[in-house]
């Protein structure tokens, strides 16, 4: 072998012992890295929150789905666990459009969204027909608005509100016509749904057994806002008092154009136009305008204040009506899910009709229609551009008086 030859074998060995060390380095194990534990998935628990969003009823519909999600937002901060789960909430919020039919639609598609609970609808014209869609799914509804009393009258197990019905609410306004404003002869209007005429067939109910002349009863429509035709039949009749069933979209222009007709007779209604809309259209004639609402005035809420600057906080605007309702609703809810220990609707349903909770409302608790126990109402008047509180009554202590009072009746009239 010659010297060139051995140079160049000696040369291909060490490249072939290089090459194995990088072959024995390459496949040497790894030490093992440090595991990070992996977080537990947080349950997610839907909420549905059914109300107008769109249309001239919006304002109010937005206001409830507002007071939802700011409850949504405080329970998930404060931390939520269920059956030692925790868990995260969502809303998922549909547009009715204060529409019978569209709420109906709206509820199907809440359930098939697997929705634990639902906070609705707005109107009872909503909530009656989509209760039957929420019972038949098992899935609880908490109204935080719908007063009249067929609502609840179903029997659906599934079915609550945290206000106080018109059942109650029409007779306190009535008892008040009479007793507070003395009124002798009245006038009844209606928007023909089934908010509007329930409270005002339960108005005149009161006003008629309390001896007052109704003079007028008068129907409309909740898309109308011209009334001269129907007010000036009435201004003929010379009532008192002038009572509306229906929402402020209606009432404001109503109460315009009874000054524009020059009525001088009082007008009152409910809690559908106890908004601050009613105030920006009906202008300057608002003043004086009475409504009832159900629940305590705002800012006597025992945890009003605070909403209040909380709800002003994040959007920039007062509370328009019941968004304070529809924050309970959910709380109510959750509560009511820790107690089963599940967020499955058949399992924790039970737990909702048992609620005794201290909401920002007040104390929450059901019968065993699902509707308010003790629920509180609240007479305001329009004085200086603003809604001011005037007088609170509890329906059923209202009710009682008003019975003790029909019964002694006869004993005086003997003594007489």
């Amino acid at each position: 072998m010659n010297r060139r030859l051995l140079i160049k074998s000696a040369a291909a060995l060490a490249t072939a012992l290089a090459l194995a060390a990088c072959g024995d380095k390459a496949s040497a194990p790894k030490a093992d890295a440090p595991s990070t534990p992996k977080a537990p998935e947080m349950q997610v628990v839907k909420i549905g929150s059914a109300s107008p969003l769109t249309g001239a009823q919006a304002h109010i519909g937005i206001d409830i789905r507002n007071g939802v999600q700011l409850a949504i937002e405080d329970a998930n901060k404060a931390g939520v666990t269920i059956g030692g789960k925790a868990v995260k909430l969502e809303m998922v919020a549909e547009d009715d459009e204060a529409n019978p039919t569209k709420a109906t639609t709206v509820a199907q598609k809440l359930a098939d969204a697997k929705v634990s609970g639902v906070v609705g609808h707005f109107n009872s014209g909503a909530s009656i027909p989509a209760s039957k869609i929420y019972a038949d799914a098992g899935i609880p509804q908490i109204s935080p608005s719908s007063t009249n009393p067929d609502y609840t009258l179903k029997g659906y197990k599934t079915t609550f509100r945290v206000v106080a019905h018109d059942g109650q609410q029409g007779p306190t306004l009535g008892r008040f016509a009479l007793n507070n404003l003395k009124a002798k002869t009245i006038a009844v209007i209606d928007d023909s749904t089934a908010y509007g005429q329930g409270l005002a067939d339960n108005f005149e109910a009161t006003v008629k057994a309390g001896g007052a002349k109704l003079v007028a009863r008068e129907h409309t429509t909740d898309k109308d806002t011209d009334f001269k035709a129907i007010l000036t039949k009435i201004k003929g009749k010379n009532p008192d008092l002038i009572m509306f069933g229906g929402i402020d979209p209606q009432a404001g222009p109503m109460k315009k154009q009874m000054a524009e007709l020059g009525i001088k007779a009082q007008f009152i209604g409910g809690d559908g136009m106890q908004t601050p809309n009613f105030i920006k259209l009906a202008g300057e004639s608002a003043e004086g305008a009475m409504a009832s609402i159900p629940g305590l005035p705002k800012d006597k809420m025992p945890g009003g204040t605070e909403f209040l600057a909380k709800y002003k906080a994040k959007y920039n605007a007062e509370v328009e009506l019941f968004a304070p309702m529809g924050y309970d609703a959910v709380m109510v809810f959750v509560e009511a899910m820790k107690r089963a220990n599940s967020s499955d609707p058949a399992k924790y349903l039970a737990e909702v009709g048992k609620t005794n909770y201290n909401g920002v409302i007040g104390p929450i608790a059901f019968d065993e229609k699902g509707d308010l126990k003790n629920g509180p109402i609240t007479i305001y008047v329009v004085k200086g551009g603003k809604w001011e509180a005037l007088e609170t009554v509890t329906p059923g202590a209202a009710a009682a008086a008003a019975a003790e009072t029909k019964a002694e009746a006869p004993k005086d009239a003997a003594k007489k």
